[in-house]
């Protein structure tokens, strides 16, 4: 009789030992998944920060590559440009425009008359106008065209502010309408000038001169000094609608050089 009750009590006890073991192992299990699974999330936070260090660094490289302002010297023949200031003006700002350009008429409404306030009319800077009709624009062309064909009665840049203030509106029959608004007195002269296609070629050759120069969108400006023989040596290439201080400084900059380089030049008799 009591070697049956220790039996019984004996089973009982390893019964109750069974069910807790397992627990143990269990939990030991469950402790190991979730170490693995933190182990995990760790390396994937570790992959999306590596991620988005690369995605950063590759932002930074395009926003320096797409800089609208770049160095280059070369030398530019500005002879028969139309242009404002005075000839010999110690900088030279040649703008590749197109008259159908809506950041062409933001410029020229918003940014150049500072410039010419500031600069041109201080004879600082001598500011140049050339053609760069882009060839989505169908009448930008013929626009260009007329304006030229207006300055030889000495109303170009009158005719240019008329042509940016009626861009929607640059039809070939309308072109004769905007050159009397613009004080052309000859109308005549002017829709024989137009019709002759005389100043087809050269607005080709400015076209010619920008794309050498790697522009491929409007307005465009190549800004250096002012040389003889009507030429400008251009340093920096500014591309798009800028705001004026990004040309105060860029001109600013060329002054300052160009103030320096008179300052060391040895005097009359002197070296």
């Amino acid at each position: 009789m009591r070697l049956s009750t220790l039996g019984v009590i004996f089973c009982l006890t390893g019964a109750l030992s069974i069910p807790t073991t397992l627990a143990w192992a269990d939990e030991a299990e469950e402790l190991k998944l979730l170490k693995q699974e933190v182990e995990s999330l760790k390396a994937g936070q570790r992959a999306i920060r590596d991620e988005i260090k690369s995605i950063k660094t590759l932002i930074s490289s395009q926003r320096q590559r797409r800089s609208p302002i770049r160095d280059v010297n070369v030398t530019l023949s500005i002879v028969d440009d139309p242009y404002k200031g005075e000839t010999d003006a110690q900088v030279t700002m040649v703008e590749f425009s197109d008259y159908q350009c809506p950041f062409c008429s933001r410029h020229t409404r918003n940014v150049l008359p500072q410039l010419e306030k500031n600069y041109v009319e201080t004879g600082k800077v001598k500011y140049v106008l050339r053609d760069f009709p882009l060839s989505f624009h169908k009448q930008a062309p013929k626009a260009h065209e007329a304006a030229h064909c207006a300055g030889e009665q000495g109303k170009y840049w009158e005719m240019h502010a008329q042509l940016f203030a009626n861009q929607k509106a640059l039809q070939l029959e309308k072109l004769p309408k905007h050159a009397t608004t613009a004080g052309v007195s000859d109308l005549t002269a002017f829709q024989e000038c137009l019709d002759s296609g005389k100043y087809e070629k050269r607005v080709n050759l400015s076209m010619a001169e920008g794309n050498k120069l790697g522009i491929r969108g409007t307005p465009t400006f190549a800004v250096g000094v002012t040389e003889a023989n009507g030429t400008v040596k251009a340093l920096k290439i500014v591309r798009g609608a800028q705001s004026y201080t990004v040309f105060q400084k860029i001109i600013d900059d060329l002054l300052a050089t160009g103030d320096a380089i008179k300052t060391d030049a040895p005097k009359s008799g002197e070296g």
